[in-house]
Order: structure tokens, then C-alpha cells, then sequence
């Protein structure tokens, strides 16, 4: 069993979605350079080459903003407003080839970003987000609640302000049962490699609201839709036998649970505190187990989820881990930062300083 700590008193999201590769990604920021360009005429001045200097060196990447080459990935819903203001107060160079940008805009939420970790922590480029999405977990943890906010960091970063931070990151991997033989069928499945998460992953109650909420319309998902979903999953849902086992511990015990949440970023779901100890940079992973209790004390339970204080329930485990397995009786699908990534059984860790990101500070 997790320690308890008392504390004193897909995001969901349904993202355009971007292939992985690096050469796929280009062809994709071409459609937005076309975006871009209709906004907002600017100016072809030249463009010589820059590198991105790794964080933890002094030397500025540019001598004023104008000559910062940016790529960017448009997030699904209607971004045309933030990217015209963003695009006229950045005096950026705007380039279709990702792996020659200095840094990438993400005008987004948290889905968004998730589909595309994988090219952004092997590129190794800084990632600058535009909240632009309906839940916006992980742009609120880094600071960037507006879109001045971005502007803000973006135009410190561009001067050589040296506001990059590396953070953590998530990482999810698919783990066969103990008793079942590896797959011989030599299809590619996407839940064979690691996956990357930026906010948290999670299983059970969770990730039904989630999936209700995806069947929103879009604006109401951005004003509540966490929150509007979930009585309705309280009626139906119930406890499952799961066993969940920090940091290698072997011993622990299947019990009736309702979710269990391993987070990255203190909140999900649009706000919701389900971690407010977790940091991105601490090298943990904050874990949240919620147990089995009757549906008066979960509808009561429910609201002090906002403010953090869920963690003083008798039915909630609350600690920090390096790695942790869970374990279904029947497989269960597992969500991260809104999004369907493998079933269970799974395994999460961490992957230390794996993301570079622009932030205000």
C-alpha cells in the first residue's frame, strides 16, 4: 500500500493528429507555413541556418527576434485568431522544415502535444505552446495561461533570455501478462514501443469521463467538459480489481479500485488537482489511487478533486515513484493526456529531462 500523504488545507482533447517521423511532420508544418502566410503577410528576408544550443549554454541563438526560424504544429480546432496575433508580435521566421527551426509552436492543447513527443524529444527543439486546446493541463503547469503569456516567453527566448527548461516526461510501455507468450503474429502494433506522456496516464473511472467528454462538442469541452461528464460515469462505473505496484513491489494485492492516475504535471482534465505535489522536473512520477467507496462519498469526493484535497480521504493513496506495473483481472484501456494509448497490463517510468520547453520564467 502507498503511504498516505495529507496536504493542509487525451486534457481532453481530440487533436489533429501528426505521423511521428520527422519527414512526415515537415510536409504537415507546410500546410501551416500556407496558414501563416495568408494571416499575416511578412517579409522573405534571408535566411541563414542556425543550430540549437543545448540548455546549460550562454551563448545567445540570435541577436534580435527577427531572425528566430520557427516551425509550427496547429492543433485541430480554430486556431486562426492566436496564430495571426502570435505570428505579428513574434517577428519570427517561419520555416516548414521542422528540423531546421530554432524552436517549435505548438498552437494546441494537450492532445496535440502528446501525438507529437516522440519528434520533439528526438529533434531535441525547444517547444514553445499556445494554449490553444480544451483542457490545457500542461501549458498551465509550464506558466502559459494566455496567449500573452507565450508572447511573452517567446520574445525572452527569441532575445536570448535563457528561459529553456528541461523537464520530465511520462513514458508508458505495454507490458504482456506474466503468464502469456509474445505475440508471433510479426504485426506492427503501436503499443509494442514506449509511449510519451506529458500530464498523466491513468486507468479506470478516469478513463471513462475522458471518453465521454471526447463526445462533446468542442466549445463545451474547453468550458468544463471533465467536469460535466463525470456524474454521469459515477452512476455507472464500478470498482474492478487492480493491483497496482510501486517502485518494483512485487507484493502488493489485487483490490476493488475505482482509479488509478500516475502523474507527470499536477492537473488534468481542465484543472482537476489530481497531483498537486507532482513537478515536472523532480524525476517522479506522483501517484494517485483511488479505492472503492460507496457513490455518496465519491459524488463528495469528486468537487475537492479541484483543490487538491481528495488526498485527505481514507480511500485515497497519494505517493511518489521512480516506475509502477498495474494490473487488471481483465484488460482495461489506459488514456494519457486524453488520448487511448494500450490496454493493461502496463508499466510507467520516467524519462528524465527528456523535453525542452519555453517558459515564461
Amino acid at each position: 500500500m502507498l503511504p498516505r500523504i495529507t496536504l493542509p488545507i487525451q486534457c481532453v482533447n481530440s487533436d489533429w493528429m501528426f505521423t511521428q517521423s520527422p519527414r512526415s511532420i515537415a510536409s504537415s508544418v507546410a500546410r501551416t507555413a500556407e496558414l501563416v502566410d495568408s494571416a499575416v503577410p511578412h517579409t522573405d528576408s534571408s535566411r541563414n541556418k542556425t543550430s540549437y544550443k543545448p540548455l546549460g549554454t550562454t551563448r545567445l541563438l540570435c541577436s534580435n527576434a527577427g531572425e528566430m526560424r520557427a516551425s509550427v504544429i496547429l492543433g485541430p480546432g480554430n486556431v486562426s485568431k492566436p496564430l495571426a496575433a502570435f505570428q505579428r508580435a513574434a517577428h519570427a521566421q517561419w520555416t516548414s522544415l521542422i528540423e531546421q527551426a530554432d524552436a517549435v509552436v505548438v498552437f494546441g492543447g494537450d492532445g496535440t502535444i502528446h501525438r507529437n513527443l516522440p519528434t520533439l524529444v528526438d529533434l531535441g527543439v525547444p517547444l514553445m505552446v499556445v494554449p490553444c486546446g480544451s483542457g490545457n493541463d500542461f501549458a498551465r503547469s509550464l506558466g502559459l495561461v494566455e496567449l500573452h503569456d507565450s508572447l511573452s516567453a517567446w520574445q525572452k527566448f527569441a532575445s536570448g533570455g535563457c528561459n529553456v527548461r528541461a523537464i520530465d516526461l511520462g513514458v508508458i510501455h505495454s507490458s504482456p501478462r506474466i503468464s502469456e507468450a509474445p505475440s508471433e503474429s510479426g504485426a506492427i502494433n503501436m503499443n509494442d514501443g514506449p509511449r510519451y506522456f506529458c500530464c498523466s496516464g491513468s486507468v479506470g473511472l478516469d478513463v471513462e469521463i475522458v471518453r465521454r467528454a471526447n463526445k462533446l462538442p468542442s466549445w463545451i469541452r474547453a468550458h468544463g467538459g471533465y467536469g460535466l461528464s463525470a456524474p454521469g460515469e459515477f452512476f455507472r462505473f464500478q470498482p474492478f480489481q487492480m493491483k497496482v505496484c510501486p517502485n518494483g513491489n512485487s507484493g502488493e494485492q489485487f483490490r476493488p479500485t475505482l482509479l488509478a492516475a500516475v502523474a507527470n504535471a499536477p492537473t488534468y482534465g481542465g484543472g482537476v488537482k489530481i497531483a498537486p505535489k507532482a513537478k515536472l522536473d523532480d524525476g517522479k512520477l506522483d501517484l494517485c489511487v483511488v479505492r472503492a467507496m460507496d457513490k455518496f462519498k465519491l459524488f463528495c469526493l469528486f468537487p475537492t478533486a479541484y483543490f487538491g484535497r481528495h488526498l485527505m480521504s481514507k480511500n485515497v493513496e497519494y505517493g511518489q515513484t521512480d516506475h509502477v506495473r498495474i494490473e487488471t483481472e481483465v484488460p482495461v484501456d489506459v488514456y494519457a493526456d486524453g488520448e487511448y494509448v494500450c490496454k493493461t497490463p502496463v508499466e510507467f517510468n520516467v524519462a528524465r529531462e527528456a523535453l525542452q520547453v519555453i517558459v515564461p520564467e
